[in-house]
């Protein structure tokens, strides 16, 4: 079932042999809540604790390939979730960094790594509008959640070559954009994402 969502997925976004592999590797049911397991090979969102979701399959490829992951070493994702986007990018990149600000979801995720064998992906709950430091600096910067205004020490923690990628809210729309250094922004595709909160939920 898995290999058939990953074929449903290529279909629709020009997945590269390693990303593809990924969503073959990675199955989306260990992700889904209880009692959702029906709907884990389904291409839609699905809900999670305090109003956050495991993001659509199609939304976690896309993001995947507008990260453009050719020769990155380190990503930092905000917004852990369930952790399904941290266990993509673990088949393709080196390292992963991921946070939330709700320690429940971020006790489940690691529980799921640490299950599936992805040694490769850190987790940590707190407020990630912030990012991590401990590790920066990063290839890429990836949020899971939308912004309308992307803090400054997340721009300190991406590299000079690197980007953020970040879903913004933009009048009555939400959309994907990267954002360089230098100021540079290129905006990419309407999207939906839930908003990013603010503190840590214990």
């Amino acid at each position: 079932m898995n290999e058939l969502l990953a074929d449903r997925i290529a279909d629709l976004v020009p997945l590269g042999p390693k990303e593809y592999k990924a969503f073959c590797e990675i199955d989306r049911k260990y992700f889904v809540p209880a009692g959702f397991e029906r709907k884990a090979y389904d291409i839609t969102a699905l809900p999670l604790t305090d109003g956050s979701t495991i993001s659509s399959p199609l939304t976690v490829a896309k993001m995947t390939y507008y990260l453009d992951l050719h020769y990155v070493d380190s990503v930092l994702e905000i917004g852990c979730g369930s952790g399904y986007q941290a266990a993509i990018l673990s088949k393709i990149v080196r390292r992963v960094f991921t946070i939330d600000r709700i320690c429940e979801l971020v006790k489940t995720a690691k529980e799921r790594f640490n299950k599936l064998g992805l040694y490769n992906i850190n987790v940590k709950c707190d407020d990630g509008r912030y990012g991590w430091r401990e590790f920066a600096p990063y290839d890429r910067i990836l949020l899971s959640a939308y912004i309308e205004n992307l803090e400054k020490d997340l721009f300190y923690q991406v590299k000079d070559e690197g980007f953020i990628l970040a879903p913004v809210k933009k009048g009555s729309e939400q959309i994907i954009t990267k954002f360089y250094k230098d100021g540079r922004k290129e905006e990419l595709e309407a999207c939906e994402f839930v908003p990013i909160q603010k503190g840590v939920e214990k």
